[in-house]
């Protein structure tokens, strides 16, 4: 064998020894973020679901990942989602900061609206109102 060759094949050996340490360590690392969001997800604890939605752990079980957590999305409202399916836990100031987001100031030089215009101005319909609505677009 020519020395060119020997060194391809060692490159390549230091190549193969490198990506396999590389991926021991990242799964060790992902496998302790995995154990401390477990300890710390805990009944109470607000979370942000892979789905983007923000809800409060009812029930999870960190032995058994396959069993489902219970998240309460709203009062009264508690869905089932597969316990990985919480992405991270929300800090009660992160989530005040997205809320407040949402929030668009008026521009300054945006006409003034009057006091009729906006959400008083909405007519909420009933339960049976919107059956009706919808019975009779399905005629036409």
């Amino acid at each position: 064998m020519d020395p060119m060759s020997l060194m391809l094949f060692g490159l390549l050996g230091v190549m193969l020894v490198f990506m396999f340490v590389n991926t021991r360590k990242r799964q060790k690392m992902m496998k302790e973020q995995q154990e401390e969001k477990a300890a710390k997800t805990v009944p109470g604890v607000k979370v942000l679901l892979q789905g983007g939605l923000y809800g409060t752990v009812v029930s999870y079980d960190p032995v058994d990942l396959d069993k489902p957590a219970q998240i309460e999305i709203a009062p009264g409202v508690v869905i089932e989602v597969h316990s990985q399916a919480i992405l991270r836990l929300v800090d009660e100031n992160e989530q005040t900061d997205v809320a407040s987001a949402d929030v668009v100031a008026p521009a300054a030089d945006a006409p003034a609206q009057d006091k009729t215009d906006g959400i008083e101005s909405i007519k909420v319909e009933t339960p049976e109102e919107t059956k009706a609505r919808l019975e009779r677009n399905d005629e036409n």
